[in-house]
């Protein structure tokens, strides 16, 4: 597990620090420098798989960098680097400097790293972007053995890996309640029963046209409904599936990054939703989340404080108030309080009812 990032250098951050926990949130203003932590876990994550001293700035994990220029911080003249640390101390750094071409950099790779990253092949290491797929009646599917097949960034193996690794058993921490049914431990049931959870009731069906590369997707309302294409259910549920999914078959240990969480919820799925993803991290996952959405913020408080399903150690919050400054750490109380609530942290809602209340009291 990752319990420290460095970042120097590279894009909006000269110098930043940042504590990582089994749940981190990232919030803040736009452009503030959420997605740039990110970016710096997908190009070491890259880096390392790579392991050839070549990083790929646009490509990877969908990521669109530009040239190296473009990447480094405006006040500094050199390379940039990434550092990891994990929970034993143990450190790796990843150099970056440009390279004779402008769209890679060359890597300096860690001498004899630790495993910082999961060791795992596939599903130990999963990022799933702001920009998920629609609604898709069909999607392809990757020509990849059963052990590397991954949902991918966008959602879109998502399909496949239900039809593929949907009789799978579910590790018992991240399963909701079945009782003595062991069918209903498996991906595909687990996945059903979280969507249902968290958006509404679903069946899922897949189904492989052979000798194409092509699965269909469909839902049913329950066992016995006519099927409903995906086009005709929503983004809710499209936008949400990849997610539980990739929850559902993650190696254990994995790290699960995942960018606002809450599209296309109603404000109660959004909540739901940040109850699942405390219980994906008490559950032995590492989640990192990007969110604008108090209700995904209040539903991890009711995890903590409520549902006491993650200890309140075990979360962290970075605020990022402005494009300028360091992130602001915020942590959680055992009742799911934060230690602090700077301005612009989550108060909209405060500040509209404030100036509505006003303008009542002088009509």
């Amino acid at each position: 597990m990752i319990r420290r990032l460095l970042v120097d250098g590279f894009k909006r951050f000269e110098s930043e620090r940042l504590e990582l926990r089994p749940l981190t949130i990232l919030a803040g203003l736009n452009g503030s420098g959420k997605t740039s932590v990110i970016h710096a876990l997908l190009l070491a994550r890259h880096a390392s798989q790579r392991g050839d001293g070549i990083a790929e700035l646009n490509g990877p994990f969908g990521m669109e960098l530009g040239w190296f220029e473009d990447v480094v911080n405006v006040n500094v003249d050199g390379p940039f680097s990434i550092t990891l640390v994990d929970e034993a101390d143990r450190t790796a750094t990843w150099t970056f400097s440009k390279g004779d071409t402008e769209l890679y950099a060359w890597v300096m790779q860690p001498q004899d790293p630790p495993t910082i990253f999961s060791a795992a092949r596939a599903r130990g290491f999963q990022y799933l972007s702001a920009e998920r797929n629609g609604p898709r009646i069909t999607q392809k599917s990757a020509p990849l053995p059963l052990d590397l097949l991954e949902v991918g960034c966008c959602g879109e193996y998502v399909a496949q890996v239900i039809e593929k690794l949907g009789s799978q058993t579910v590790p018992k921490p991240r399963q909701m309640d079945y009782g003595a049914n062991e069918e209903l431990g498996l991906v595909k049931a687990q996945t059903e029963r979280w969507l249902s959870r968290i958006v509404r009731t679903v069946v899922i069906n897949t189904e492989a046209f052979a000798g194409t590369d092509v699965i269909s997707l469909s839902f049913r309302n329950d066992g016995a409904s006519p099927p409903v294409r995906p086009t005709n259910m929503g983004f809710g549920v499209s936008y949400t599936l990849p997610i539980i999914v990739a929850a559902m078959t993650a190696t254990e240990g994995g790290l699960l990054i995942v960018e606002n969480p809450e599209a296309h919820l109603h404000p109660a799925g959004q909540s739901e939703m940040g109850v699942f993803l405390a219980r994906m991290a008490a559950a032995g996952l590492q989640v990192i989340v990007e969110t604008h959405s108090d209700h995904v913020l209040n539903g991890i408080r009711r995890a903590i404080g409520d549902e006491r399903i993650l200890p309140a150690g075990d979360a962290i919050v970075h605020y990022f108030a402005d494009a300028f400054s360091n992130a602001k750490q915020l942590d959680f109380t055992a009742t799911g309080g934060i230690t602090e609530w700077p301005a612009g942290f989550f108060d909209q809602y405060r500040l509209d009812v404030q100036r509505i209340t006003t303008v009542r009291r002088q009509r």
